[in-house]
């Protein structure tokens, strides 16, 4: 017990003469004002804050961007697609004797349009391009939807002889 108290003796007394030899005379109000270096730990903190945020911002950006490719992609095919129509659509009525632009086509010339327009299609755009058009039936049919027909003009009637003389002319044209 008298260890103890000696000891503590000794620790107040080393305590007293370290805040002794610490601590300089001044004024009330001097020695009440507490010094605390906060702005180097609000930068650490910031730091710190930084390392964690910085990545989940990364993070969230690719997200969003992975979700917006596929969207993307299919809209970008799709205008893609409606501009080979419109080319090769212009393409088979500036080919075609007797049809005009702007002008109502008939049945007969229509078809012969649509084939052209496949045909064309098929020779002169990717084949990615041409799957996702839907192949040669689906640009046909494409190419039958943005022409202006006659009333007579059925998918019996122009569209389908129009397919056939288009695949007629790729099996002439393949070896």
């Amino acid at each position: 017990m008298i260890r103890s108290r000696i000891r503590r003796a000794g620790f107040l007394a080393a305590t007293g003469l370290f805040l002794v030899a610490t601590t300089r005379p001044g004024t009330a109000a001097e020695m009440a004002s507490v010094a605390l270096p906060w702005g180097d730990a609000v930068a650490s903190a910031i730091q710190g804050l930084g390392s964690v945020l910085v990545p989940l911002a990364v993070t969230a950006a690719m997200a969003a961007v992975a979700r917006l490719t596929g969207p993307l992609r299919l809209l970008i095919t799709a205008s893609l697609v409606e501009r080979l129509v419109r080319n090769v659509a212009d393409y088979a009525v500036n080919a075609v004797a007797g049809a005009t632009r702007g002008q109502t086509l008939t049945v007969p010339v229509g078809s012969l349009v649509i084939a052209r327009a496949v045909q064309r299609g098929l020779d002169a755009a990717p084949g990615w391009l041409i799957r996702a058009a839907g192949g040669g039936a689906g640009l046909g049919e494409k190419v039958f939807r943005s022409l202006p027909l006659t009333e007579e003009a059925t998918v019996a009637n122009t569209l389908v002889p129009a397919l056939r003389a288009a695949e007629v002319e790729s099996r002439r044209r393949t070896p």
